[in-house]
């Protein structure tokens, strides 16, 4: 017989309709508008109530909140009767995002959410007649529409009905995904045909409707979900999920709202439906929950305790992974694993970043030492230009850890197999789960695969009809994957006993490049610069309130708070500057506010430490023995000289006085007295306003003030490729085809503007420390200015840039063509650094055009190379040996004047013989970020240094408190791929040194002589030790 599928689904239509039984409209409410986060505090305020009559009134907005109230008497007609509320405006156009969202409070207490996915809120299973609800309804509009209607109902839904459309429903759905002539879809379609043949629908609700529905429903029970189950071929550990993400086209206040009407919809099914299992992520929800409504923070804690509510993921919230510093990304695990083991008793084993935008090469290890076995993404399937070829895999990052990564494949319903896109926000459906299961890859060594379901960003996670699915799929019908409801820990724990040791399992070597949101490195350049500043103002912080604790105090709450602050705003829509432009007016706010606190308390303990006097102390910051430019500010002296009797002279300038001083304490500092400068020839000398001779270079400029040559004389040769200009600023036209903030697309290149327009150029120092070219170009609308200083004792070159950006779709890049052979490049990354090549021999090639680096690239033939470091930037691109910085996007969705204001930030090049490592390039890095801290009118004769290593390639970043107040901890990292053996200098009083993980936790004892400790670190290892 023909087309019996679309008859079952026809008889499938009317049951769905036919269930619900009585409906009684709820159409006069009272309503005020008002953000109000309880029935109590609408109630309070002095607003008058208004009368909202559903049939002829609306409400209007967009991102407005109203409170609606009614008072609603059972009626007759459904006493004893099964009861449920339907709520809903007119929108039924896709967004869970941005559509109208409710949370239903009945006598007072918080039920559930309401939105697009999720409009029927099960009261009671027997209403009484004559009972009294008081409901309220907290209201928003969401972002899309500004007009709505109000259309609630209190409705009977069949019990009896709705299961058997369930029954017949959930197979039915699978064959999407089965050809016509397979034998199970003929054997499941005989058995739904029959089961229909049952029913009699000529009088619905009548006793012989409901005796053949009985019959149905009997019938399906025994012959699909009973003979034709128990099959485990292919497995689907399902766990439900609803991913929010803590800013993007909303604010994180915002979000504070979609994490209370989220989990209280799932708590209220997780009262329906036993067997549901939910988890979620990022220990920042939990604690909005927590402070907004304790009470379901309560209820979702006793379902952790049940083990039916999974909280897992691992940082504090789900952060980019290529803008964060390495210290930072182990603040968000130290953050996220402590709350949710304070909490909730647990310790999180996987990382869960479905969402992120790349994958750093330094996160295996990270996350190894973090106590992380595990990683899952799905963002990867965005890919442009390439699929991953696996889906169960080791990652190995660039250290050498591994990790068993698993990439979610569940594709949408009637999504073709040959888009290999996958979705973290999952429908449990066969068609979906079916699809997921096709798009595997690695079916040789495993028959399970994880969904991740349910509607995400306000969505409410799992719906009924998933739920209801489930059931039904959990029985494993012939030729249907079988579902489970476990957790996504079980899932991995099961993996990793199944594929360990398998000679089949792949490995995935350094990073997860992601071919897409290429721009994400660059939108939004205030935040990134803030982000930056911050993460090393506070790593100074912890080191000057180790150095003045026993005077002052270590601020641990003050830092605790200021952390997780910087850790909010990396979230992966925040930091990569992909969200509105409310989130960033906030934003601005609180970098500002932090920056200002943090500039107070490191002045504070700067006195505390330096004494007062007539000195000048100077702090270093970094982990090596340190000859730099220092600031002193208002300084009036002509020269400092240190205790050994030598002098430096001091260069009056109109950013504040300057020197040139060397050998200061890592980790310390060192104080200078004021002296007279002798006489000195200045060693610059400026040839017709076009040629400088430096100590180190001899460089020319034309008309347009580009650099034509920069002529290397310690090592005779020269830098710029011959016949190009370095330093060169170019504009490009920048309209991506979908996503305008996140992307810059392959052919951003086709059209280009060069800023040669000069309006002013003038040498404005050439003194005894520096020489400075200061240059103010117009280009389109917009100015940029910048200093070009040359210093007498640096080969670093540095570019002080301003800028007052006034464009549209427009990317700013500054080209260094260099005179280089070679055919890849080194970028900085977390805890050490990664080579790509500069070719476009394969597709993985052409796809990273554009490329993340930290603090610098570098670009190295044989014997020779030019390093290029910034202060606030990550987005890079090196083709034909000519290096690129990205230095603004500007692009206009979801933020229509993304990078529409004031600009500041520093690069630099730094000609070099030798490779990097020679060279030094991440002490000069560290240099150009980390500037030396002044003191001026302190205590003489001081000089100190808390901890020093003794071999360069081995980096002291971090010293702080340690969390238990126990010592103190000391962060190191190798910087050069080299196993190195050393010894770490600490000038404290101290007993005893433990080599511990990243969250401090002991792992052995390390060998102590005096105030050295014995270290080995492998290539790239982090290195962490507790004294005490």
């Amino acid at each position: 017989m023909h087309f019996l599928d679309k008859r079952v689904k026809v008889i499938c239509d009317e049951l769905k309709k036919l269930k619900v039984k009585q409906k009684f409209a709820i159409d006069n409410w009272k309503y005020k508008e008002g953000n109000f986060i309880r029935p109590e505090e609408a109630e309070a305020d002095s607003a008058a109530w208004e009368d909202f009559d559903c049939q002829k009134m609306h409400w209007y907005g967009k991102d407005r909140h109203y409170w609606f109230k009614t008072s609603y008497q059972v009626p007759k007609e459904l006493d004893g009767k099964r009861m449920w509320l339907h709520v809903r405006t007119q929108i039924d156009e896709w967004d869970d995002a941005k559509n109208p969202q409710f949370l239903l409070f009945v006598n007072g207490e918080v039920i559930q959410g309401i939105d697009m996915n999720h409009r029927d809120v099960f009261l009671s299973p027997s209403a009484k007649e004559g009972e009294v609800l008081e409901i309220g309804l907290q209201s928003y509009t969401g972002t899309l529409y500004t007009e709505f209607n109000l259309i609630v109902e209190m409705q009977e839904i069949d019990d009896k009905i709705e299961k058997l459309y369930y029954d017949l429903w959930v197979p039915l759905a699978a064959f999407s995904r089965m050809e016509e002539d397979d034998k199970n879809r003929k054997d499941i379609q005989e058995i739904l045909n029959t089961t229909v043949n049952f029913l009699d629908l000529r009088t619905p609700y009548s006793d012989a409707f409901y005796q053949t529905l009985q019959e149905a429903s009997d019938y399906i029970d025994k012959a699909l979900y009973s003979d034709m189950a128990g099959y485990k071929d292919v497995i689907a550990t399902c766990i439900g999920h609803t991913h929010i993400d803590v800013a993007w086209w909303w604010t994180v206040e915002q979000t504070r709202e979609k994490t209370g009407r989220s989990f209280a919809t799932v708590l209220k099914l997780m009262e329906e439906y036993p067997n549901y299992k939910f988890m979620s992520s990022q220990p920042q929800l939990y604690a909005f929950l927590k402070e907004r409504y304790p009470e379901l923070f309560e209820k979702a804690k006793e379902r952790i305790k049940e083990g039916r509510w999974e909280p897992e993921g691992g940082m504090w919230v789900e952060a980019d992974c290529n803008l964060t510093s390495g210290e930072s990304l182990v603040r968000q695990f130290m953050h996220g694993k402590r709350f949710f083991k304070e909490e909730f008793g647990v310790d999180n084993r996987i990382l869960w970043l479905p969402d992120v935008f790349g994958y750093s090469g330094a996160l295996p290890q990270i996350m190894k030492k973090c106590g992380i076995d595990y990683f899952m993404t799905t963002k990867l399937a965005w890919n442009q230009f390439n699929k991953i070829p696996y889906d169960t895999m080791m990652w190995r990052g660039i250290d050498g850890s591994e990790v068993l990564t698993h990439l979610i494949t569940t594709l949408g319903v009637n999504q073709p197999i040959k888009d290999f896109f996958t979705t973290y926000n999952g429908m449990l459906h066969p068609d979906a789960i079916m699809g997921g299961w096709t798009r595997y890859q690695n079916k040789d060594i495993n028959n399970d695969i994880l969904i991740s379901y349910g509607y995400g960003d306000g969505g409410g996670g799992p719906t009924r009809e998933m739920l209801e699915t489930s059931i039904r799929m959990e029985k494993g019908v012939k030729g249907i994957p079988m579902v489970r409801q476990e957790f996504a820990r079980t899932f991995f724990d099961e993996l990793n006993e199944r594929v360990s040791g398998n000679r089949r399992l792949p490995v995935w070597e350094g990073e997860f490049y992601f071919e897409y949101h290429r721009g994400t490195l660059t939108s939004m350049g205030r935040n990134k610069r803030s982000n930056r500043k911050s993460e090393l103002g506070l790593m100074d912080l912890e080191l000057l309130s180790v150095l003045s604790d026993q005077s002052m105090g270590y601020p641990t709450e003050e830092l605790d708070a200021m952390w997780k602050l910087v850790l909010i705003n990396q979230f992966h829509d925040i930091l990569p500057g992909s969200s509105i432009k409310e989130v960033y007016e906030v934003t601005k706010v609180e970098y500002a506010q932090l920056a200002e606190k943090l500039a107070e308390m490191t002045e504070a303990r700067r006195k505390a430490i330096a004494g007062s006097g007539e000195a000048v102390t100077i702090f270093n910051t970094t982990g090596k023995v340190r000859d730099d430019i220092v600031n002193l500010g208002a300084f009036n002296g002509s020269a400092l000289v240190d205790k050994d009797g030598t002098v430096y002279p001091v260069q009056k300038t109109k950013d504040g006085s300057i020197a040139f001083v060397k050998n200061l304490p890592s980790k310390g500092y060192k104080s200078f007295e004021t002296a007279e400068a002798s006489d000195q020839p200045v060693p610059f000398t400026l040839v017709n306003d076009k040629e400088l001779e430096t100590p180190f270079y001899t460089v020319k400029l034309d008309e347009q003030g580009m650099f034509t040559s920069i002529y290397d004389k310690e090592n005779d040769r020269e830098v710029v490729q011959q016949g190009m200009r370095a330093n060169l600023l170019r504009m490009y036209e920048d309209k991506p085809i979908y996503f305008d903030n996140w992307d810059i697309d392959i052919y951003y290149t086709e059209k280009f503007w060069d800023v040669d327009n000069v309006e002013h150029m003038e040498w404005t120092e050439v003194g005894l420390v520096r020489a400075v070219l200061e240059i103010t170009r117009k280009a389109s609308n917009s100015t940029i200015q910048q200093k070009i200083i040359f210093y007498a004792d640096s080969r670093r070159i540095e570019f002080v840039t301003h800028v007052d950006w006034k464009e549209h779709q427009t990317l700013l890049k500054v080209h260094f063509p260099v005179a280089v052979h070679t055919d890849e490049a080194t970028f900085d990354v977390q805890f050490g650094s990664l080579t790509r090549k500069t070719h476009q021999n394969t597709s993985w090639d052409v796809a990273r055009f554009e490329s993340c680096g930290q603090k610098w690239m570098d670009l190295s033939e044989g014997h020779y190379g030019v390093s290029l470091l910034n202060d606030c930037k990550y987005g890079h691109s090196v083709k034909d040996s000519n290096m690129a910085l990205t230095l603004i996007k500007s692009g206009i969705e979801p933020n229509p004047d993304t990078d529409q204001e004031e600009h500041e930030f520093t690069y630099a090049i730094y000609p070099h013989a030798e490779g990097w490592r020679q060279a030094g390039t991440v002490t000069e890095a560290y240099k150009l970020n980390q500037p030396l801290l002044t003191e001026v009118g302190s205590e003489a004769g001081k000089e100190y240094s808390f901890a020093s290593v003794g071999h360069d390639n081995v980096i002291i970043e971090t010293i702080k408190k340690a969390e238990d107040s126990t010592g103190t901890i000391i962060r190191m990292y190798e910087s050069e791929n080299a196993y190195t053996k050393t010894k770490l200098t600490v000038h404290t009083d101290f007993k005893k040194a433990y080599i511990c993980n990243l969250l401090e936790e002991t792992e052995s004892e390390a060998v102590v002589t005096g105030t050295d400790i014995d270290v080995v670190l492998k290539p790239y290892e982090v290195v962490t030790i507790k004294i005490n």
